[in-house]
């Protein structure tokens, strides 16, 4: 073989080497459908919840939540269910959630915890899991241990998921999506940003009733 080819032979393998080497750091930062070029009018959900629902909906629903905050669970037990009936599973809308975690660090771990989970493509049963299991704000309920708790209840692979929190592989992903829910404007949880497929958008504060989601996802079709 002469120089030219062994050199073209090493210059392919290094270009292997390359993409092999970033789509593996990419599958470490998440399997559960990120895709990075994804945005919903101004809001970043590249590092956002995997998208509950169709993809092809013409309304995203971005919730900007906190797993240790009161008024997200109540919106996720009172207003989610017919929401999610009447916009999501009829294709009308998605979801996707996005981490406003600031209400102490066991938000911030349940949040990558979520994360860890949706490795393993269960990011939506621990979520729904999380909320179920809600406590008060920082009185353990959702530090280390029941996290990993909640994950056994899910059947999960524990040694995957148990590196995946110990080594905080999403930390980052979590305080990014903590500014980007700042940078629009979110001050507080739950906060809602709306977004059409014309690229309008309305914001909704608070875990408001069913009614004003009703009027404000009809308005936008």
């Amino acid at each position: 073989m002469n120089k030219k080819a062994i050199a073209g032979g090493v210059a392919v393998a290094v270009i292997i080497g390359i993409i092999v080497t970033y789509y593996t750091g990419q599958s470490a930062i998440e399997k559960s459908n990120l895709d990075l070029e994804r945005h919903s009018g101004t809001v970043d959900t590249s590092m956002g919840s995997p998208i509950l629902g169709s993809l092809n909906a013409p309304i995203t629903i971005v919730e900007f939540g906190d797993y240790q905050c009161p008024k997200c669970d109540q919106w996720f037990r009172e207003v989610r269910p017919s929401v999610e009936d009447n916009y999501i599973k009829t294709g009308k809308a998605n979801l996707v959630f996005v981490d406003l975690a600031f209400f102490g660090p066991d938000s911030t771990k349940a949040a990558e915890a979520s994360y860890c989970a949706g490795d393993q493509s269960k990011y939506w049963q621990y979520h729904s899991l999380l909320y179920s299991n809600q406590g008060q704000i920082n009185d353990g309920w959702a530090n280390t241990n029941n996290l990993k708790k909640f994950a056994s209840q899910l059947g999960l692979n524990m040694d995957l998921f148990n590196n995946c929190l110990d080594g905080d592989i999403y930390k980052n992903r979590v305080a990014h999506n903590v500014q980007v829910a700042k940078d629009n404007g979110a001050s507080g949880t739950p906060t809602f940003v709306i977004v059409n497929s014309k690229g309008e958008q309305k914001r909704i504060d608070g875990a408001q009733p069913y009614s004003i989601f009703e009027q404000t996802l009809d308005a936008m079709r």
